[in-house]
């Protein structure tokens, strides 16, 4: 019953995604040529929401690790720049992927295919890439 539960909170996810045109490859490359604030608006949102739950969570005393990691600009600018172009191509990330397939937009499955191998490719490389 416990995947159930997840299962239903996926679809209410993608649905919301849906809804608020955040799955959109128009909208996303609006957002990549600065032509709109609706995703800006969208990931700032996000963030907000994000930040309160975790100010809630450690205020009412909930057991929660929040450690934050190292500060490694280099990591994090390459990194960044890898997901944000294959997000441009693809014109979606991680989640809007499993939508798109959901909705019939069959061709998604060459970037999900593309992520899947790229966390492989990460996985046997990791040890030999500079962190």
């Amino acid at each position: 019953m416990k995947t159930g539960k997840y299962v239903i909170i996926g679809f209410c996810f993608g649905f919301i995604l849906m809804k608020s045109e955040a799955v959109s490859w128009f909208r996303i490359v609006e957002m990549f040529h600065f032509q709109s604030f609706h995703m800006f608006g969208l990931i700032g949102s996000a963030i907000v929401t994000g930040a309160l739950t975790v100010f809630l969570l450690r205020r009412l005393d909930h057991a929660l690790d929040v450690t934050p990691k190292p500060y490694q600009p280099k990591r994090n600018l390459i990194g960044g720049v890898v997901f944000g172009m294959g997000w441009s191509i693809a014109g979606a990330c991680t989640a809007p992927l499993f939508i798109h397939l959901g909705t019939g937009n069959l061709w998604m499955v060459i970037p999900l295919v593309s992520a899947i191998l790229g966390t492989f490719a990460y996985a046997k490389l990791k040890n030999k890439l500079p962190h």
